[in-house]
């Protein structure tokens, strides 16, 4: 959830080409309709369900026309900050951990992007009881590591102790403050290295199972669960701060090589099982990475469609603003991409300290020009225009559009100064600010957002800040801005992760994802006790029904974009499907044309 580690990047393939991680999108660009239209058809938005045990049984269904053998070869900027499951939060991580680490749930994607929650290691997700405070899993049968040797339920509970280890900062924390009921909780437990055990995490080799007591009752903890944070990491070969230099496999594939920010080399596990498995093909001998490469030289590279470029994709980076009209206006460039919008929300949070009316914060909904903003992100390829604060993928989310922006995406100045007018704010001074630096697309966005706001009786003051610093400052109590570009990337597909830690007054504090600071007795409330409700289609029920009841009654942000990717591919590689949860290539899915 901590908008530094997720999988947004600010400017996607299709803005200015900026890079500014995110921790946590309109038919109109270039004056077309209004709508949610996309560029090169309809959206398919991912629905998300969870799995019974035979859901959770393999193999994997396979895909139609794959073979077997050959390299796929991945070429992009970056290389794996981590590869230490406990220390795995960053997207792009998560997208190779997929190859060689397995949690006790997972996501089996279906072709167009529906996703099913399935038990990995486990036979299912996980029995629940006391009110979401206890969870059990049992392992299947034939798990085994790299090495032949056997994957135990005490190798399990060692992944998961191990996030309490003082060299695993990065990982999530969802699970040990659970488990302990603090967010301190290293006070509490410092890990595994002292021959301790974690007292509410139980385990039975006999049975195969591994129990979880939490102090915070978590109806949805086999949601979290899906975290490569929480992977198994064995007991014997485990070399502490060493390990995320070579970690080990209980996954198709097994990493050979890697020299660090120029490539990596991952081939074949023999000792994984794919009857074991429900979720991962695994068609090539092998992957290979490339970093170092900007997208402009990736995108061109591919284009070009030569040697072994014929059996490579992008990783992570997509087509940028240079290339990504010729992309899809060139059938058979297009013919060889994938796309689809990144998990979350991008938004303007308004700052409900300084601005306390309603109908103020109302206006400026009415007011934000979404369609000239689109129009400079890139038009309708750039994503979605968005009216909710769950995004499409989140389980249960119904769209709605209360303030018109589907209607009139280019903003209302009328209704805005109507409601300026009624609330005696005529003439409202409005401290916008955004990161500079990050992109130029931003730095553009500022003169139609202040034209806007004029428009509509508002008076605007544009105070950017260093995109260097901008969270910094834009996560204080008392900084002195009204309106904050912002975004936001939630941990699994629930209500919870985006309601919970952007609306949640009682987080509120220097450095809390609550920018808009709202703290609303009501909301504050609904929130605890959606956060309890123990049935999933009645838990989603109600997250989007408070969704709307935030906007409604609040309107503590102005919803911007749910923003698009596109990424090119080999005339070579087969089975290319877009990952909704990290943004990229479904690896395990990919083949080598013959």
């Amino acid at each position: 959830m901590s908008l530094s580690r997720r999988n947004f990047v600010i400017a996607t393939s299709v803005a200015a080409g900026g890079s500014m991680v995110l921790s946590a999108c309109s038919s109109g660009g270039g004056g077309g309709t209004a709508g949610g239209g996309s560029a090169g058809g309809a959206t398919k938005y991912s629905a998300v369900t969870i799995g019974t045990k035979d859901d959770s049984t393999g193999p994997a269904p396979e895909i139609s026309g794959a073979t077997k053998g050959g390299t796929i070869h991945a070429l992009g900027p970056d290389d794996f900050s981590h590869l230490d499951p406990q220390r795995i939060y960053f997207a792009w991580n998560s997208t190779v951990g997929n190859l060689y680490i397995r949690c006790l749930t997972g996501y089996r994607i279906a072709s167009g992007g529906s996703m099913k929650l399935v038990g990995d290691l486990a036979t299912d997700t996980g029995t629940m009881s006391d009110g979401g405070k206890t969870w059990t899993f049992t392992l299947k049968d034939g798990l085994k590591w790299e090495d032949g040797s056997d994957l135990t339920v005490e190798d399990v509970r060692h992944g998961i102790e191990r996030g309490f280890a003082s060299f695993t900062t990065e990982g999530a924390t969802y699970l040990q403050s659970a488990l302990t009921g603090t967010n301190d909780f290293r006070s509490v437990y410092k890990g595994p290295y002292g021959g301790k055990h974690l007292d509410s995490v139980v385990t039975d080799a006999a049975k195969k199972t591994i129990t979880f007591h939490l102090r915070t009752a978590r109806p949805d903890l086999n949601f979290t669960l899906a975290m490569h944070t929480y992977g198994a990491v064995p007991v014997k070969h485990d070399t502490k701060e060493k390990y995320d230099k070579d970690p080990v496999s209980c996954g198709p594939y097994r990493i050979k090589q890697h020299s660090v920010d120029k490539s990596l080399t991952l081939v074949r596990n023999t000792h994984w099982d794919p009857s074991t498995d429900a979720i991962r093909n695994a068609y090539p001998d092998s992957f290979t990475f490339e970093f170092g490469l900007e997208a402009l030289q990736v995108t061109d590279r591919l284009i070009a469609d030569s040697g072994n470029d014929q059996y490579a994709v992008m990783a992570y980076s997509g087509v940028p603003a240079e290339r990504i009209q010729k992309v899809v206006g060139t059938p058979d460039l297009k013919s060889r991409t994938i796309n689809g919008l990144l998990t979350g929300l991008y938004y303007y949070a308004i700052n409900c300290r300084r601005i306390t009316d309603v109908k103020v914060r109302q206006a400026l909904n009415h007011a934000w020009p979404l369609e000239q903003i689109r129009r400079i992100y890139g038009g309708p390829s750039a994503g979605d225009y968005a009216t909710t604060l769950l995004s499409p993928d989140i389980a249960g989310r119904v769209k709605y559009d209360v303030y018109g922006k589907l209607k009139k995406p280019q903003g209302d100045p009328e209704k805005a100064k109507a409601l300026l007018k009624e609330a005696g704010k005529l003439g409202q001074k409005i401290v916008y600010t955004y990161p500079q630096g990050g992109s130029d697309a931003y730095d553009k966005t500022k003169v139609v957002i202040a034209d806007a706001l004029k428009k509509a009786g508002f008076e605007p003051v544009i105070k950017p800040v260093d995109s260097g610093s901008y969270y910094d400052q834009v996560q204080q109590v008392d900084n002195k801005f009204d309106v904050m570009w912002f975004g936001w990337a939630p941990d699994w597909p629930t209500g919870y992760t985006i309601l919970q830690p952007l609306f949640d007054g009682t987080t509120i504090a220097n450095g809390s994802n609550n920018v808009s600071q709202l703290n609303v007795g009501w909301v504050n409330s609904a929130i605890k006790k959606d956060a309890t409700i123990t049935d999933p289609a009645e838990a989603d029920t109600a997250w989007a029904s408070l969704d709307r009841q935030i906007m409604e009654k609040e309107a503590p942000v102005i919803p911007e974009t749910y923003q698009r990717r596109f990424y090119l591919y080999g005339t070579k590689v087969g089975g290319a499907e877009f990952d909704p949860l990290f943004s990229a290539f479904i690896l395990y899915k990919l083949y080598a044309k013959s």
